[in-house]
């Protein structure tokens, strides 16, 4: 079996003294999990997490342990590492897809959009990672919807969320329950509460690189 895409490296932990265990996310396989030969020996085109390339993930059959071909044409890391609140962003993003995504499951407009979170990190744009995760929670099926109001269909005063649904609250319909509702804008405190619930129905726990995170207030 032969995969053929391109991909982000976002994992890389040793197997053995020269061969490492990499998770590379696909554009059109989702994340690929496989062995990396000589990954931590290599002197030239050394493979390192944050770059972006061409990979081919081979296999006798399905279910066993494939071995990645990688050829990277690019590291958005190194514009990234210099920076510890960017590189804890870029982190945080890659230990939520290794969390949450299973593999070989296509999520090509996600693979876009952490591209695009990439690019904004390598240029010092750390809000754009908050955006990055709303559009993670969009795909793991808890979309906000900040349009309307959740209790009238009003399009004012939304000052509110609901942890439950994830919509929008006005003011008047927020009242009686005012103590239990999410107070807008979004942050990163908000949309960590909803990551909690995604790995809470996987059997999971908030990767550390995430919880590290704070929202600026």
């Amino acid at each position: 079996m032969k995969l053929d895409s391109v991909g982000i490296l976002i994992n890389l932990r040793p197997l053995n003294e020269r061969d490492a265990i990499a998770r590379i996310f696909s554009r059109d396989f989702g994340v690929l999990g496989g062995v990396l030969r000589g990954a931590l020996v290599a002197k030239k085109n050394k493979p390192l997490v944050g770059q972006v390339g061409n990979v081919v993930w081979n296999a006798r059959i399905d279910s066993q342990v494939g071995v990645f071909h990688w050829d990277a044409e690019k590291n958005f890391a190194v514009h990234i590492m210099s920076n510890s609140d960017l590189l804890m962003r870029m982190n945080s993003a890659f230990d939520l897809l290794v969390g949450l995504l299973p593999e070989r499951a296509a999520y090509e407009g996600l693979y876009e959009n952490t591209c695009e979170l990439l690019f904004e990190l390598a240029q010092g744009n750390k809000s754009a990672y908050l955006n990055w995760e709303i559009n993670l929670l969009r795909e793991l099926g808890y979309a906000l919807d900040l349009t309307a109001c959740a209790g009238c269909g009003c399009g004012d005063n939304l000052n509110y969320l609901s942890p439950r649904t994830g919509r929008a609250v006005c003011n008047n319909c927020a009242m009686p329950y005012i103590n239990k509702l999410y107070r807008l804008p979004v942050n990163l405190n908000i949309t960590l509460r909803f990551l909690e619930n995604v790995f809470d129905q996987q059997g999971g726990g908030v990767p550390v690189a995430r919880r590290m995170l704070v929202s600026d207030i």
